[in-house]
């Protein structure tokens, strides 16, 4: 399906100029980022990174409002651990981050490629982080795209439906404990509704799991049918209030795993103080369990997130979790610089050595015990 895409994705470049009825538009920008990582826990307790990441967008306008637009751009990255004098640790990968091309008009879209898919009301403990692994200690927000095809249509009242096919994508993300089975595609839809001062959402996804080679505590089995049900609401009352949660269900028996419920109830607030002091809250419970909704085998975390601007082009921000399970809390702190194009991040961190948070996407290593992370962004 990934080289059907891509023949679709050229051939639409290919013919587009000759049906398109107004003037097209192309624009070319690029993301250059640096840091350098010192951590005297880690085993080589410096790590020195780079990325580049082009973009590249065309727009081609048709009649009545409709209009085929595309995007590719890659990723571009390497980054190398030192132990001054002893040993050296060096990678480096190119690969696709976007590669997609849409149709839309007034109130529907169909894109088809490399895309980021994401959805949910919660904040930073997501249940429904089912395609992507943001990562919210990263500045800069970029997770992995998935290989399909996402329809949504959007109704007049603010009300929407999403529905997606996905082919290709058999490394796990997010919260899945195995990766997805090659031979047979992925299926879902949401639909989303306004209420009274918010807004209510039901989501479904259904795929064949493959358990094989995962870990010793699950068995192996090529395919794993599994179904999952995502809810999720956001009210803007005197205070932003969202619950989110997720239950997925294996149609065979994985012990402990054949189950797994996540739940998230969350506040925000905007206090006056000074320039203004953002403040997110959250609680997170998340269960595996043979049955489900027994809630035997919990993980519990609670989380803090601040937010001060310190002038124009300053802002410094905090995120603290704690696992009630374990007994551990996590900081992180960044202090962030603009000079127009360029952004200087300076960030530290207290964690334990053992290294727990869910669904954190990559670098978890690299964040374990305490540290200090120097990034530099430039944005052409």
């Amino acid at each position: 399906m990934k080289k059907t895409i891509f023949i679709l994705l050229i051939c639409f470049a290919v013919l587009l100029p000759s049906v398109s009825y107004a003037q097209d538009s192309t624009s070319f920008k690029g993301q250059a980022s640096a840091w350098m990582n010192l951590n005297t826990n880690n085993k080589l307790p410096l790590y020195l990174g780079g990325r580049y990441i082009p973009q590249f967008n065309s727009s081609f306008p048709l009649k009545d409002d409709h209009k085929i637009d595309f995007e590719a751009s890659l990723n571009i990255n390497g980054s190398a651990g030192f132990s001054p004098f002893d040993s050296l640790n060096a990678s480096g990968k190119i690969k696709p981050y976007r590669l997609w091309a849409r149709y839309s008009t007034r109130q529907f879209e169909l894109r088809a490629g490399l895309q980021k898919l994401n959805f949910g009301s919660a904040s930073i403990l997501r249940p429904l982080m089912w395609f992507d692994e943001v990562d919210p200690r990263d500045p800069l927000k970029l997770t992995d795209g998935v290989w399909g095809i996402l329809g949504r249509y959007y109704f007049l009242n603010n009300a929407n439906i999403w529905l997606w096919t996905l082919y290709g994508n058999k490394n796990p993300r997010g919260w899945e404990p195995a990766g997805t089975n090659n031979d047979f595609p992925e299926i879902g839809g949401r639909i989303q509704l306004p209420v009274p001062k918010g807004e209510v959402a039901l989501t479904y996804h259904h795929r064949v799991a493959d358990t094989r080679s995962v870990s010793a505590s699950i068995p192996e089995y090529s395919e794993v049918p599994e179904n999952r049900i995502g809810f999720d609401m956001k009210m803007d009352l005197v205070v932003g209030f969202w619950l989110e949660g997720s239950w997925v269900k294996k149609n065979k028996d994985l012990g402990m795993f054949t189950n797994q419920e996540i739940l998230n109830s969350g506040v925000d607030y905007t206090f006056g103080l000074g320039n203004g002091l953002y403040v997110i809250y959250e609680q997170l419970v998340a269960a595996n369990d043979e049955k489900p909704f027994h809630f035997q085998n919990t993980t519990t975390f609670s989380l803090l997130s601040l937010s001060y601007p310190i002038g124009l082009s300053d802002n410094i921000s905090a995120i603290v979790y704690y696992d009630w399970k374990n007994m551990n809390s996590y900081n992180f702190i960044n202090w962030q610089k603009q000079f127009n194009n360029l952004s200087l991040y300076l960030m530290g961190y207290w964690n334990p050595k053992n290294y727990l948070i869910p669904a954190q996407g990559e670098g978890e290593n690299l964040f374990a015990g305490r540290g200090v992370q120097i990034m530099l962004v430039f944005n052409h």
